[in-house]
């Protein structure tokens, strides 16, 4: 038997976990899910042959030039994060009690939530990792260039930044990720209160920060984590990162896009509850496959230390 076959899945509460999203999290507006069938596997990083200016012309009678593009498969290896969900009989017996809580799903939820969040922490360590960047694609901001500075040019800088991408693969960036606190310090910008001050609007939301960036997607990466040494991290940090993400329908062709979270198909599952008599509580296994991977340095533009 195969480990498909051995393995029972509870289809209800799979189903629920396919479905689950946590509004906090923003990883996948930069690393979109794609599928994959198998574990280990091999993805492709279209190279700048389709850049290159052609000799297409051709004379009546003579051969049709051919071209074949390039590429470099690069190995994808998932890695599998898991949890179980427990639920001591007691609390099912009192929860019995109550019409409508099903201790069970609150588990699962519990603990979908928990691997969401690893989800984003590694899908921004991806992203904020400099050395993925060339030179031309990440700047390090300092003193009065900061966004939280009064006297910096936010706009200015994206807009140089959107064309460096331009130029790197013909395309502008379409997805702006920014930290939860930069998010805020750009709500009192005097450049963003002064372009905004004959609006009616009480705050500027991020939809107004969208028009002024013009940028299609801008969302706001607002979770934090805790150490185990009780320190609260914000996941972003103080990072922006700005980028062009192949838009629903075009993913897996050979566009450079930024990234994608490679997953396997069917998750993340939950396994049906068993019975611990140890420690007399039902058990839920929930599990997920994924990697993040930046599969298009060429379409971002890292911003360090933006806050």
């Amino acid at each position: 038997m195969n480990g498909s076959q051995i393995r029972v899945v509870d289809p209800i509460l799979t189903e629920h976990a396919r479905g689950y999203v946590n509004a906090d999290f923003v990883g996948e507006a930069l690393f979109p899910l794609v599928e994959m069938p198998t574990r280990a596997a091999k993805r492709i990083e279209f190279d700048r042959s389709s850049f290159r200016r052609r000799r297409t012309r051709r004379a009546p009678g003579s051969q049709i030039a051919a071209l074949e593009f390039g590429f470099e498969g690069k190995p994808v290896a998932l890695h599998q994060e898991a949890l179980s969900a427990v639920t001591p009989i007691e609390h099912q017996q009192e929860a019995g009690a109550v019409p409508g809580i099903d201790l069970q799903q609150v588990g699962v939820d519990t603990v979908l939530a928990v691997i969401a969040m690893e989800k984003e922490i590694q899908r921004a360590e991806v992203a904020r990792n400099a050395a993925s960047y060339a030179a031309s694609n990440k700047v390090a901001l300092a003193g009065d260039f900061k966004w939280s500075d009064p006297d910096s040019n936010p706009k200015e800088q994206v807009f140089d930044a959107k064309e460096v991408i331009r130029k790197r693969i013909g395309r502008r960036p379409n997805t702006l990720v920014l930290t939860g606190g930069l998010t805020s310090s750009l709500g009192k910008h005097p450049r963003l209160l002064d372009h905004y001050k004959h609006t009616n609007s009480a705050s500027i939301t991020i939809a107004m920060l969208a028009a002024y960036f013009d940028i299609e997607n801008v969302v706001s990466g607002d979770g934090i984590y805790d150490t185990d040494a009780g320190a609260t991290v914000d996941i972003w940090g103080n990072d922006a990162i700005l980028a062009w993400v192949a838009p629903k329908g075009q993913r897996q062709m050979p566009l450079p896009s930024y990234g994608y979270t490679y997953q396997l198909r069917g998750h993340p599952l939950v396994e049906p509850a068993r019975w611990d008599g140890d420690i007399r509580s039902w058990k839920n296994d929930v599990l997920d496959e994924f990697s993040a991977e930046l599969v298009g340095a060429d379409a971002g533009f890292l911003f360090q230390g933006a806050l």
